[in-house]
């Protein structure tokens, strides 16, 4: 890989996902490219962009994206939130007569997230009838796909409380457990680039955007917050990743807990 080449890399990615890639990420960078270019049969990366800026292959292109996506997660990553969630927004639903409760979960990757909501929700909620729906969202289909199966590995399971892991579905062979239809019924999933327009007219009372944009520049961190913040109702509720707190004042959040933050009331 040339620096040329890391270069055109780095400008696509950049214009396609809002991803920053910095050079000691390169060496990451060719191993993952260099799976498309066998796939591909190709000799060199750069004849590989060339093809890709030719435009004439969209799936490639989407190939692309899916292969410099970041994906590390686990049920229950950062469980502070769950507890957030848990205590400030199903535990007051709990007590409505008619509970409805929308949350999106953007960045989903392979679903760890909005199994963990479903699955807070479930324990809350009980055998309560509510009206619950989570919009799960990643610009990677192939995560995506992996997500909507509902099925992880048992040891991302290991450190759940079992108040929760209790939900959980285990498959004869004990290595993989799954969402039970309960939760899993919550949960749609759908491919949303977050640089692009948002189809979502409705509000949603919690948002959680976590470990997602550490990837983005400044400018575009504070673009998406913005727009995070003009989708959440009145007292709703955004929780960030650890290293993604809000720098200073903003005019609508205000900050309520370890990178949790909420819409303010008019």
């Amino acid at each position: 890989m040339t620096d040329r080449d890391f270069a055109r890399i780095a400008e696509r990615i950049a214009r396609m996902a809002g991803i920053v890639l910095e050079e000691h990420k390169r060496q990451m960078i060719h191993s993952r490219l260099s799976r498309r270019l066998r796939a591909l049969g190709m000799g060199s990366f750069t004849a590989y962009l060339d093809h890709l800026d030719a435009g004439r292959d969209p799936a490639e292109l989407q190939e692309f994206v899916n292969s410099l996506t970041t994906n590390l997660t686990s049920l229950y990553r950062e469980a502070h939130h769950f507890a957030h969630l848990e205590k400030h927004v199903l535990a007051p639903l709990s007590q409505q007569t008619a509970p409805r409760l929308r949350i999106w979960s953007a960045g989903c990757s392979s679903g760890e997230e909005p199994a963990s909501i479903a699955l807070t929700a479930l324990e809350a909620m009980g055998n309560a009838p509510a009206d619950i729906r989570i919009l799960a969202t990643d610009l990677d289909t192939g995560m995506l796909a992996r997500a909507a199966a509902g099925q992880y590995p048992a040891d991302r399971a290991a450190d759940i409380p079992q108040r929760f892991a209790r939900h959980l579905v285990r498959s004869e062979c004990r290595r993989f457990v799954s969402l039970p239809p309960a939760a899993q019924g919550m949960i749609a999933y759908r491919c949303l680039n977050l640089l692009e327009p948002w189809p979502m007219t409705g509000r949603f009372d919690a948002v959680f955007c976590r470990n997602v944009m550490i990837y983005f520049s400044q400018p575009t961190k504070a673009a998406l917050i913005d727009r995070f913040a003009a989708l959440l109702t009145p007292g709703g509720y955004l929780y960030l990743g650890h290293s993604e707190s809000i720098l200073g004042q903003h005019g609508d959040l205000e900050a309520c807990g370890e990178t949790v933050y909420r819409r303010r009331t008019p």
